[in-house]
């Protein structure tokens, strides 16, 4: 479903990916773990196009998308759930929701099935559906960001360190959405800082450090990698 080919970004003079590969197939969960600063936002920011690679490819079902607009790709099924949620506060749930069928909406479009979808995987948003956004707890945003995304019917979810700020209680609930929301048909690449728990429901992963894909191999080969445990599972 989705191709990194030796991608190269630089930020100004600084060059923050150096010649990162992966590969994400269909119906797959795959995370890129590494530390803070090692790349991993970069890595989701050029697949969005939120990023220019000056250097490599960006390919999505066989189409380079390397120098579509954000928009664009989100057009063609693949979007991203940021770092730090990035809801509109000053929006209802609803409203946010509704931004997130733009894609795909037009006037006479109802979008009662796929709230229903989201209301269903996520009944507090339900209860919240005229609230304010900024007034939702930190796990409930990021349920409504996670949601928004859905809205535009993709087929690859680009997730940002989703259990960033949540109570252990509250990460487990969004890694059992996670693995629903694959369950049913859904493939995606975690970005996550909780590399157990991200190892924990992911097929296959990578390790970057410093820009550089390190390591790749199948979850449960890297929660079992010696270096890996020390680096990143608490040793």
């Amino acid at each position: 479903m989705l191709k990194v080919s030796e991608i190269d970004v630089f930020y100004g003079k600084v060059q923050a990916l150096k010649k990162v590969s992966l590969e994400v197939n269909q119906g797959e969960i795959v995370t890129l773990i590494g530390a803070n600063g090692a790349g991993k936002t970069t890595v989701l920011r050029a697949i969005s196009g939120l990023e220019r690679p000056q250097h490599g490819s960006v390919e999505f079902q066989g189409q380079n998308i390397s120098r579509l607009a954000p928009e664009e790709i989100v057009g063609m099924g693949l979007c991203h759930v940021p770092e730090g949620r990035r809801i509109f506060p000053g929006l209802t749930v609803f409203e946010n929701l509704e931004i997130g069928a733009t894609v795909w909406r037009r006037k006479a479009d109802k979008l009662d099935g796929e709230l229903g979808k989201i209301y269903e995987l996520f009944p507090r948003l339900k209860e919240r559906t005229n609230q304010l956004a900024w007034s939702l707890s930190g796990g409930e945003q990021q349920m409504l960001a996670i949601g928004r995304a859905l809205m535009g019917k993709p087929r690859v979810l680009l997730l940002d360190e989703p259990s960033l700020g949540l109570s252990p209680v509250l990460v487990e609930q969004v890694f059992e959405v996670l693995k629903t929301i694959n369950k049913l048909g859904i493939t995606m690449l975690l970005v996550e800082q909780n590399a157990y728990m991200a190892l924990a429901i992911a097929d296959r992963g990578y390790v970057i450090e410093s820009g550089h894909i390190v390591l790749s191999d199948t979850a449960a080969a890297l929660g079992a990698d010696a270096k890996v445990k020390a680096a990143y599972l608490g040793g």
